[in-house]
């Protein structure tokens, strides 16, 4: 793996705010990171038993911020209802090149930071018309949360694969 090319928040006094996105960002850049390096075929490889890739979290990772920022808190739900297998997010199809799923989380990632630079307040209420209302800083740190904890699994995964570790 590369030196990362993204910074750790510090220590520096900043407002909740600045902080929450800082530590989003970089928990991001952590996971693209986490496939530095790797081919298509060794960032899709599951070699744990629940069949989870590197790039099968990247997929679910984008995933998840467009239900939480775009559908939850803007309210720009899918016309269609989401019956597919929610597991299903977590794999790699054969036809899915690993750079194609990273441009997309990338995006999702974007157009999130987009969402939260438009919102008003950490305390704006979701819109979602069936989900809970959680406020901005609710999801915020949900998804600091969830990222960072599969950055865990993309820790073990990594190491498995070729012995790399790192943050």
């Amino acid at each position: 793996m590369a030196d990362k090319q993204f910074p750790e928040p510090g220590f520096e006094p900043t407002d909740e705010r600045t902080a929450l996105e800082a530590w989003l960002d970089y928990h991001r850049g952590v996971l693209v990171w986490k496939l530095d390096g790797l081919g298509d075929d060794d960032a899709k490889r599951a070699i744990v038993p629940s069949g989870t890739s590197l790039a099968g979290l990247v997929k679910h990772l984008a995933d998840v911020e467009d239900w939480w920022f775009r559908q939850v808190f803007v309210g720009d739900v899918d016309a269609a209802p989401d019956d597919r297998d929610r597991d299903a997010n977590f794999k790699a199809g054969p036809d899915e090149a690993v750079a194609d799923l990273i441009a997309v989380y990338r995006e999702t990632c974007e157009r999130s930071r987009r969402i939260v630079a438009q919102a008003g307040s950490l305390d704006d209420l979701a819109r979602h018309p069936d989900a809970t209302k959680p406020t901005l800083r609710w999801i915020m740190n949900h998804m600091i949360e969830e990222t960072a904890r599969h950055n865990g699994h993309a820790d073990i995964l990594r190491e498995l694969i070729d012995g790399t570790v790192g943050d």
